[in-house]
């Protein structure tokens, strides 16, 4: 059963271990060390990346066009929120809105807009994570994924980054990137717009 938590599981680990603002993530947004975003998190999914850059200190704006993903966000807030310390601290600093943010967008005044393309390309044969197996069979085919980085492009005043598998070819009828952050298996494509 798929489950949203902030409260458990590996998003926890995620949390402990992580390099703070030296991670690959927080470098792609533009997290310096004096520097707190705000944030749009434009295909929202289970909200672990953006939890991970409201514990850096961004204010997150999640969108998700699944109503099945974002109930699950929206209780995963919820118990974030009841669960309080520094997790309630954290999820505090997310907002969740629901619809697509193609038409979202250009109603905000984003920062810095992240899009991760579900890996729509993957070249490995091994199965994703089975939670992440699951978003997909509900999200779908993510297909016009193309059109939410050229409406991004349009209304970020920062920047818009975008989440790939390391080894994924650049997305078609794109500009070319500014810049990339490589993790071991993630990529981040960032395009300066200021």
């Amino acid at each position: 059963m798929l489950k949203c938590s902030f409260i458990k599981g590996p998003i926890l680990h995620r949390l402990k271990y992580s390099k703070g603002r030296g991670q690959s993530l927080a470098k792609a947004v533009g997290m310096r060390s004096n520097k707190n975003r705000n944030i749009i998190d434009a295909t929202a999914g289970l909200g672990y990346d953006a939890f991970i850059l409201a514990s850096l200190g961004a204010n997150v704006t999640l969108i998700e066009r699944s109503e099945t993903i974002y109930k699950l966000l929206q209780d995963g807030i919820g118990e974030g929120i009841l669960f309080g310390g520094e997790i309630g601290k954290i999820v505090g600093r997310m907002n969740l809105i629901f619809g697509d943010s193609k038409n979202i967008l250009p109603h905000l005044s984003p920062e810095v807009i992240l899009i991760d393309t579900m890996y729509k390309d993957r070249k490995k044969t091994a199965l994703v994570k089975n939670e992440m197996r699951l978003v997909r069979e509900i999200v779908g085919s993510d297909s016009d994924h193309t059109e939410l980085i050229e409406v991004a492009l349009k209304f970020a005043t920062n920047r818009v980054v975008i989440k790939q598998p390391r080894y994924a070819e650049p997305i078609k009828d794109i500009k070319q990137c500014s810049h990339q952050i490589l993790g071991k298996t993630i990529r981040y494509d960032v395009h300066m717009v200021a």
